[in-house]
């Protein structure tokens, strides 16, 4: 699953088989237990490794990050998660890191994570609600970034950038995952499948005084190996099926999972898109 450019590591091993198809091999009980006793925690998805996959955008978001990183003076990572993309940037941008770097996030479990895997890198994170006003002063940045936020503020955005300063971020796009979020919820109305198009937030960005510099989209392959996965992703990523728990959706569930057992991997579709803007 997506995580950052670098190389994951398997996490998974619980002494299970692996199927030869992918995923692990064990009972419906078993794999839904096992999804939903595993730490939701931070962005780093390497626990997947093998049991689920998704396709990389082909602009490689960590490394091209981690170039405008070494060109910045002072940046700001907007909706950080637990931090890892971030860390994983800076490592690749040394020793022509930002004299500054601060980072924000809303979600208390985040922050720790966050603050403990970038404290050692002198970095602060503050914790911001996602909808909460950036908390620094106008024209405090000449970089801000930020990977799959939830909403972005753009015109909070354009305040804390200094004049001629970059936004550069990947944002999830319409649609992203949503054969699976039908699966559990069925067809969704335009209101909310069509939302976090490209266009629409290229206008919004403009409107707030943003000039978009690059606008790229792709849809890419998701594979789901086995039930636990599925389990896991939709705990982790909690906004694609609100109020999601195993007891609830107990009987979809089986039913998915007999699928995949009996048709290989459930197979979706994430959409992606690269933004970079400038202050004017």
């Amino acid at each position: 699953m997506d995580d950052t450019d670098g190389d994951d590591k398997d996490r998974a091993g619980d002494g299970t088989d692996r199927g030869t198809g992918g995923g692990v091999q064990g009972s419906f009980e078993d794999l839904l237990a096992e999804g939903a006793a595993v730490p939701t925690e931070g962005w780093d998805f390497s626990w997947f490794e093998g049991r689920a996959t998704e396709a990389r955008p082909s602009w490689g978001y960590a490394m091209s990050l981690a170039a405008r990183l070494a060109g910045a003076s002072a940046a700001l990572d907007v909706q950080t998660g637990g931090g890892e993309v971030l860390d994983f940037a800076l490592g690749r941008a040394a020793p022509k890191a930002p004299v500054l770097t601060v980072a924000t996030e809303g979600w208390p479990a985040n922050v720790a994570k966050a603050t403990a895997l970038l404290r050692p890198r002198g970095i602060a994170v503050v914790a911001t609600p996602q909808d909460a006003p950036l908390p620094f002063a106008d024209a405090t940045f000449d970089l801000v970034s930020s990977r799959h936020p939830v909403r972005p503020l753009w015109h909070e955005i354009a305040r804390v950038l200094r004049t001629g300063g970059t936004y550069f971020a990947q944002h999830v796009g319409p649609r992203s995952v949503f054969e699976l979020v039908e699966y559990f919820l069925g067809p969704q109305p335009e209101t909310v499948s069509g939302g976090r198009h490209p266009d629409h937030e290229r206008a919004e960005a403009e409107a707030a005084g943003l000039e978009i510099v690059d606008l790229r989209a792709e849809r890419l392959r998701v594979e789901f190996h086995d039930i636990a996965a599925v389990v896991h992703f939709l705990r982790k990523v909690v906004w694609m099926v609100p109020g999601f728990t195993v007891e609830a959706y107990r009987p979809r569930l089986r039913a998915l999972h007999e699928r995949i057992e009996a048709d290989g991997a459930f197979v979706a579709h994430s959409a992606r898109h690269l933004v970079e803007a400038r202050r004017r």
